[in-house]
């Protein structure tokens, strides 16, 4: 299952989150993720892991060109000469010719160098070193920002979505501008989002697991999601969530979740090294 970017390149529809795992927790579970089907695989610089994806990426029994793997540029690197030497760390570490989809992690606007920033990953798709680009915590206006100034468009904005934060305008605003919404934080971690008796009940109605109904909506709104796991059952579990649907009403149920708020940083003041 894939969905196909602005820049003509698809994308799967669901990956592997690697955050917080370090590189020894990083490759076996990369590489159980690509045996049981994924094909996304998605890290950044700041999470200190790139040795043991890129490791797991060597080793996969497929094709380079049938992974996908997204990693992002830390805060730290900011800048047009500062994000090149960023990126070309994160390659090192990766051990790859190429990444598929680089995302600069946070705007950081209260040091307004984003805009220099997403020059230099201009730059880097032009040279096809990131087949696709992207931005992570972006808000439309800063999105905005970079696409007047640069004329390109990001293909992807990795936000924070889950139904106690479902983002209803961030993401219409994406899908008038072509824009694929990826989630992290999924499964709403830290809020006992799988808990929830609305979450628990449409589990038990559909035979399937409380995180395999919030992943279901995740790919019914047409975001792409992202979850984290090390375990290899539940990666299997969040992995089959393409072969059943929930209705209208299944779907306004986890609707009244809303309201539970970020998890994470706001895109307007987070500060990240």
């Amino acid at each position: 299952m894939t969905v196909m970017l602005a820049d003509g390149r698809p994308m799967p529809r669901l990956g592997l989150g690697t955050w917080p795992m370090d590189d020894e927790e990083a490759r076996p579970a990369v590489t159980h993720a690509v045996s049981l089907g994924y094909r996304l695989i998605d890290t950044a610089a700041s999470y200190g892991n790139e040795r043991g994806v890129g490791a797991a990426v060597a080793d996969a029994p497929v094709a380079r060109e049938e992974l996908f793997v997204t990693t992002k540029l830390r805060g730290s690197q900011h800048g047009y000469d500062a994000a090149l030497r960023g990126f070309e760390e994160s390659r090192a570490r990766l051990g790859l010719d190429y990444v598929d989809l680089y995302l600069i992690h946070w705007p950081l606007p209260g040091r307004d160098l984003y805009a220099d920033t997403w020059r230099a990953f201009v730059h880097l798709r032009e040279q096809g070193l990131a087949r696709s680009i992207g931005v992570s915590n972006f808000t439309p206006a800063q999105i905005e920002r970079v696409a007047d100034e640069t004329g390109v468009w990001p293909a992807v904005n990795q936000v924070e979505l889950h139904p106690g934060f479902p983002q209803r305008d961030v993401r219409a605003w994406h899908a008038e501008h072509d824009i694929v919404t990826e989630s992290w934080s999924p499964l709403g971690a830290g809020r006992k989002l799988l808990d929830e008796p609305a979450v628990r009940d449409l589990a038990a109605a559909h035979g399937r697991t409380p995180a395999q109904v919030v992943l279901r909506w995740h790919a019914q709104l047409g975001a792409v999601p992202i979850p984290k796991s090390a375990n290899p059952e539940r990666m299997r579990q969040n992995f089959e969530v393409f072969d059943f649907s929930l209705s209208p009403e299944d779907m306004a149920r986890l609707d009244t979740l809303d309201g539970a708020g970020r998890l994470g940083g706001d895109p307007d003041t987070h500060v990240e090294l």
